[in-house]
Parts: C-alpha cells; sequence; structure tokens
C-alpha cells in the first residue's frame, strides 16, 4: 500500500508504478500534456495532486477512483495546501501599458520546452509598480506557489478552457540576486561537512541547461537517504531551487567558491 495525500507530487506518483502516468492521463485530457517527456518533468515535479485538480477541474476524489486499484491510498486526514488567487482586480485594466510586461508561454511549451527559464529572466528586469502577465493554457499553480513567496501578488484570469492570463504584481522592488540568501545560508558549512562525513552523496549539475539542475536536484533529494546530505556543485546560487527545498523540509548551506563555482550542502531538518 502506498500512501499519498492532497499535497503528493504527481511526479512522485508516477514513480512509485509504471502504470500511474496512464491512470492520471485517463482523468482528464488536460493531463494528456503528460505524455510530453519535458512537459511532464515541467508540471509532474511542481505540481502536487491538489495543484493539478484546480488546472484540469476535476476533483481529489476521481485521483483517488483511478489510482486505488494500483495499490495507492490516499490520507485525507492531511488538509492541501492551497494558493489563493485572487480575481482580477480593476487597476489592472487601467495599467498604463509601459507597466504591462506580457509573455506568452504557449509556443515554447508547444515546443515540449520548460518556459521557466524565461520567466525567470523576465521576473528579475520587473520594476516596482510593474505586472507581469503570463499567458498560457492553463493556471501555472507551482509558479504561482513560488512567486508568492516573493512577494509577488497574483491575479488570474480564466478567458476559456485553453487559456489563462496570469498576472504577477509587486509594488516594491525585488532584489533577486540576494533573496531568501542570508549569511546563515553559509554559517557552519564546515560542521555540517563533517556532521556528514561518509555520508555525502554527490551531484554535479554545472554542465546542465536549465531546467535541468533543478530537476536533477529534486530528483537526488527524492531518493537520499534520511541520514544522509546531498553536495551540489552549482554554477550560480539557485534562488527559485531554495523555497522548494524548505517546503521540502531540507535544510541547506551554500559556500560562494569563485565566479560560476558554487557548492550546496542539502540536508533533512
Amino acid at each position: 500500500m502506498i500512501f499519498i495525500n492532497a499535497n503528493t507530487k504527481i511526479g512522485a506518483i508516477i514513480k512509485q508504478h509504471p502504470a500511474a502516468l496512464e491512470a492520471i492521463i485517463s482523468i482528464s485530457p488536460k493531463f494528456e500534456k503528460l505524455r510530453n517527456p519535458i512537459l511532464r518533468k515541467l508540471m509532474a515535479g511542481r505540481a502536487s495532486i491538489n495543484m493539478a485538480c484546480a488546472m484540469s477541474g476535476c476533483s481529489i476524489h476521481s485521483f483517488y477512483e483511478k489510482l486505488k486499484p494500483l495499490g495507492f491510498q490516499m490520507d485525507e486526514s492531511i488538509k492541501p495546501v492551497v494558493s489563493k488567487i485572487k480575481k482580477l482586480p480593476s487597476f489592472i485594466n487601467t495599467l498604463h501599458k509601459d507597466k504591462l510586461i506580457t509573455l506568452d508561454v504557449r509556443p515554447l511549451l508547444a515546443s515540449g520546452k520548460d518556459p521557466l527559464t524565461m520567466i525567470t529572466k523576465k521576473v528579475k528586469t520587473i520594476k516596482a509598480d510593474e505586472v507581469l502577465k503570463i499567458i498560457n493554457t492553463f493556471t501555472p499553480l507551482p509558479l504561482i506557489k513560488l512567486l508568492e513567496r516573493y512577494g509577488f501578488e497574483v491575479y488570474a484570469d480564466v478567458v476559456n478552457d485553453n487559456l489563462v492570463e496570469t498576472y504577477f504584481y509587486k509594488s516594491t522592488s525585488i532584489a533577486f540576486n540576494n533573496l531568501e540568501i542570508t549569511d546563515v545560508a553559509s554559517n557552519g558549512w564546515e560542521e555540517i561537512l563533517n556532521k556528514f562525513a561518509g555520508k555525502l552523496q554527490t551531484i554535479d549539475v554545472r554542465q546542465l541547461e536549465m531546467p535541468l539542475p533543478m530537476h536533477s536536484i529534486l530528483e537526488a533529494l527524492d531518493n537520499l537517504p534520511g541520514e544522509n546530505a546531498l553536495f551540489v556543485y552549482h554554477k550560480r546560487i539557485p534562488v527559485f531551487l531554495l523555497p522548494e527545498l524548505v517546503e521540502r523540509k531540507f535544510d541547506y548551506r551554500i559556500k560562494e567558491i569563485s565566479d560560476g563555482e558554487v557548492h550546496l550542502l542539502i540536508f533533512k531538518v
């Protein structure tokens, strides 16, 4: 029996059983995108059952019914983590065109590529009182959850079943280079390194193109024994990975070696 709950990631379910992918796809036509390996990495690794239900309009019970014959058991005692999306406010419609930055990710998704790199670059250019409008075929709940942690207000307008416009607004500037990175992130590096002596697993993502570094690290953490730590060779501080680590109950330490060389220690809290 494999226990899952509303917050279980779709990717984790697919890993548990070879027939889980087809079972999930059969729930809604909107899950057909999971057949594409790149989109599957993009969506399944970040979206929970609850997020998938919100994006497709299906119920958590429908997941339970499809996955139950495969040995999955739904733990309904664990409440789903819900992202509160506000309705489109009137000021969006009166926003000066210079303050509205539009990014249509549909062509990139249609080509089977992950738009996270493009979105990340665009987000970093957003100034105070500007709005980033992302045009998509579904409500990007994982992205919404991610940017909400950075102080963005999020508004979604579901135009139709295949068109969703999501607006990300920040009233003040965001220093992304230093966001979530404090002196604490490097404190105790040697102490932590010594603590996990002989219990380190190593991964090198320096040569990987985005978004593979984040995917590779999260996949390694999925298989990391609780008493071990993951040592990561990276070429930059993975700003968008850090809140995901916190959510998954991982702690981390960061050591900047040089320009283009960063080491990370990631371990269970």
